[in-house]
């Protein structure tokens, strides 16, 4: 599977997630066998205008190996000219242009999901950016704005024309959020309508479920999103699976707690103390989870402030 002249290491990928696909995340993804990493998403006005927060989404370790870079904005000019200023960068694979985010403080701007109700523009972004950069360029999508406006096979058209060498689509709309159940049924049509590569998203929450969705789909391959945070040895365990059909064991309390600390130590390394303690605590919240008593630990870690007592806190877990 090849997207442009970008060949990843297998097919399934890690999605792109705001506030958790940073580069600490994403080292300890690719270490569990990730096919491919994304940036969090990038502001191309953010890169236009030089602002050091965007710097950060930027960084690229070496141990990742080449990585998409999310880009998100709606003017098409704009959106180019990043994707050329950034085109030298050799730890970037490829592009890709969020066009599915929910949250409102992306919509309300006409960026993410927004840019579904406006098919015309997508044309227009898809074909400027394409033109505008050697590198391949995929969008993410999600089966449409709402209930009437259902336009994924549309949207995977048009930028198809307009040269995007991937597409990557969450079977829910915009309106849904993250509620209900997604629609494969849509991401099946998608692929059967278009010859571009298509990445499969949402539901993936295990090794069986990764192969029903290639399975029923036919997509070529797929994007892991909200069941990898606390859980980065789902890509080994999917991987396997689809490889030789053994599913894997589940990790123990006792791996957990030690990558755990690992993330904590890795965090505080790229972020500071300060910076990294506090991120750290959702990203404990995901690992304990199922854990004894880990409401009670959940309150006690979102007040720790010193990276040595989270350390202990965590060690006091195992088992």
């Amino acid at each position: 599977m090849k997207i442009g002249n970008f060949e990843p290491k297998n097919k399934v990928f890690l999605a792109p997630m705001a506030g958790v696909t940073d580069v600490v995340f994403r080292i300890l993804c690719k270490e569990e066998n990730c096919g491919l990493t994304y940036s969090e998403m990038v502001s191309a006005k953010g890169i236009m205008y030089d602002n050091d927060n965007t710097k950060k989404l930027l960084e690229i370790d070496k141990k990742e190996g080449k990585v998409a870079v999310q880009l998100f904005g709606s003017d098409p000019k704009v959106l180019a000219d990043m994707a050329k200023k950034l085109e030298d960068n050799e730890d970037i694979g490829f592009f890709d242009i969020n066009m599915g985010c929910p949250a409102p403080k992306i919509t309300k701007n006409g960026d993410g999901s927004a840019l579904m109700k406006n098919p015309k523009l997508i044309g227009e972004i898809v074909k400027a950016v394409s033109a505008s950069t050697k590198k391949p360029l995929t969008i993410k999508i999600r089966k449409g704005f709402d209930d009437s406006c259902i336009n994924a096979v549309e949207i995977a058209k048009i930028v198809e024309e307009n040269g995007a060498s991937g597409l990557a689509i969450h079977g829910r709309t915009r309106e849904q959020f993250y509620s209900g159940v997604a629609d494969w049924d849509i991401i099946k049509k998608v692929k059967e309508s278009v010859s571009i590569p298509i990445i499969g998203n949402g539901d993936i929450t295990s090794p069986e479920k990764a192969k029903e969705m290639l399975d029923y789909t036919g997509c070529d391959a797929i994007m892991i999103g909200r069941a990898a945070q606390g859980n980065p040895w789902i890509f080994k365990r999917v991987v396997h699976y689809l490889e030789t059909g053994e599913l894997l064991e589940k990790p123990s309390i006792n791996e957990k707690i030690d990558i755990s600390i690992k993330h904590l130590k890795m965090l505080i390394q790229y972020k500071g103390e300060y910076i990294g303690i506090r991120e750290m605590r959702k990203h404990l919240g995901w690992y304990i989870k199922g854990m004894p008593k880990s409401s009670e630990m959940r309150v006690i870690i979102n007040s720790i402030e010193d990276p040595k007592k989270m350390e202990d806190l965590l060690l006091s877990m195992k088992q």
